[in-house]
């Protein structure tokens, strides 16, 4: 049975590809633009296969370049849209991801990673410029769905990117989801919206990243950038997002995001049993990252165990959350399968659960990669 043929707000199975796509349809994405690339490629398959039964459009574009330039073209009209790749296709896309931001045109942008390699690129951005955009990572795929309609809301709301990071795991792992359009709370108007419906009246809207107002005789290049600069200061401050598991007593933190959040949650599980106080603290938003609550949370640890499937990205933020407070080191490490998307040997509860016995005994935990 299809998704236009089943039952409203059925409880179905579903792979993580389909069920983002059909979260974003639910949430009013009617435009979604993207390049064929493993493992977002049935995100996009399932956009295309579903957007023209809801009167929508979905293109298969020439490549990433073009795609995002699609999506930012529907999304200045007003339009809810989206697009996305794997890292190496977004990092074609750093150019008009910083020019978005700056025009403050709301997208919503997938990616679907091969591994937690692109941190930096989500949270600190390739294109040029001084912006960021709000990354939300999900560590299932009931996870994804409720972020891909909150990710249209943010959107919206702050009129700023968003960056869903998903991975293969969370793009190809089916889970039994129930979508349901969830209501965030009222939105403004989208009254900077280019629809046509003001040209050549002397009335029409401009949206650009190089703050040119209608009817100005120059540009104010300061007060554009501190505008924009105030603006996502509020962001750091409004949309924080973090889960806190076992901290209370715990004397090992371990910090993981994404799907090795799950990994690490099962190794806690088993290092509670065998007596050892392991707690876990997931940021879900990357960006803004939630340093107070971090902070909060490892107050009374002894020390705090970066997990990332990655040489190290995401400890530079721990670390600069936490100032010295607490001694930091990385359990993670390099590891992923021969085709590069991710799947390794640090996918392995017990394997984290050695690794988080060595950093609670003080012990040298190896660098390098996780094999």
């Amino acid at each position: 049975m299809s998704a236009a043929e089943s039952p409203p707000n059925q409880r179905r199975l579903m792979e993580g590809s389909e069920a983002i796509a059909e979260a974003a349809i639910a949430a009013g994405c009617r435009f979604f633009s993207g390049y064929p690339m493993t493992p977002f490629t049935e995100v996009l398959e399932c956009f295309a296969k579903r957007l023209p039964d809801e009167g929508g459009h979905c293109i298969n574009s020439e490549s990433e370049i073009e795609a995002i330039g699609q999506a930012w073209g529907a999304a200045a009209t007003g339009a809810r849209a989206a697009t996305g790749s794997t890292g190496q296709g977004l990092s074609l896309m750093q150019e008009s991801m910083s020019e978005i931001t700056r025009a403050e045109i709301p997208i919503v942008i997938f990616n679907m990673a091969r591994g937690q390699g692109d941190y930096f690129q989500a949270t600190r951005g390739g294109g040029h410029g001084d912006y960021r955009h709000i990354v939300l990572a999900p560590e299932s795929v009931g996870e994804a769905t409720e972020l891909t309609q909150l990710a249209f809301h943010l959107a919206d709301q702050w009129r700023h990117p968003v960056v869903i990071y998903g991975d293969y795991l969370i793009a190809h792992t089916a889970e039994a989801v129930q979508i349901e359009k969830i209501n965030f709370g009222p939105l403004p108007d989208k009254d900077w919206a280019v629809d046509g419906s003001l040209g050549g009246t002397g009335r029409s809207r401009n949206v650009n990243p190089i703050g040119m107002e209608k009817g100005s005789k120059g540009i104010d290049p300061n007060k554009f950038w501190q505008k924009l600069s105030d603006k996502e200061d509020r962001i750091q401050e409004a949309e924080q997002r973090f889960e806190v598991e076992q901290a209370e007593d715990a004397e090992l933190l371990i910090v993981a995001f994404g799907t090795l959040a799950r990994f690490a949650r099962a190794a806690i599980r088993d290092l509670r049993a065998d007596g050892l106080k392991v707690g876990l603290f997931r940021p879900i938003s990357l960006w803004p990252f939630p340093a107070q609550a971090l902070r909060d949370a490892a107050s009374g640890c002894k020390r705090v165990a970066v997990l990332e499937q990655n040489a190290g990205q995401m400890i530079d933020d721990v670390q600069l959350s936490l100032l010295g407070s607490v001694p930091v080191v990385a359990i993670g490490g390099i590891s992923t399968d021969a085709a590069g998307f991710g799947i390794g040997a640090l996918l392995d509860s017990d394997r984290i659960a050695a690794r988080a016995r060595d950093a609670y005994a003080g012990k040298p935990v190896p660098r390098g990669v996780v094999s």
